[in-house]
């Protein structure tokens, strides 16, 4: 679910590149990765990103392999949360970047709120905090 930390995570990346495009996690590989399906349709979640102003593009990610993402459509840097850095996932992710010239930039990661937060909330009452 879209929230105010990938907002912030796109305003931050919107000031480090000319041509800002923003992969949309396909149904598939949501449910693939969370075990669950997603709350809003990535059709949705498209039109969401794209009516954005500081958004230039929206391409369909369907892997965790970013690599095969850059093959499809070459990038010069990709954007993460700072969660991801120095972690196993944010070390293979720098790996495989480095490999075809692509940075990794981290921004701050939002911590009052999260997609698996709002989905807890609505699903099974828990609170917001």
């Amino acid at each position: 679910m879209f929230h105010v930390g990938h907002l912030n995570l796109l305003r931050r990346a919107r000031t480090h590149c000319r041509h800002l495009v923003v992969g949309v996690a396909s149904d598939e590989y949501v449910e693939h990765l969370k075990g669950r399906p997603s709350v809003v349709p990535c059709d949705e979640r498209i039109d969401i990103i794209s009516a954005l102003g500081i958004v230039d593009e929206v391409v369909i990610d369907r892997s965790e392999d970013k690599l095969a993402m850059w093959h499809q459509r070459p990038f010069d840097a990709i954007f993460k949360g700072s969660d991801w850095q120095g972690t196993p996932k944010g070390y293979r992710l720098e790996h495989a970047m480095q490999s075809v010239g692509a940075e990794v930039v981290y921004f701050p990661y939002t911590r009052h709120t999260s997609s698996s937060m709002l989905r807890s909330f609505l699903t099974e009452g828990g609170t917001l905090e």
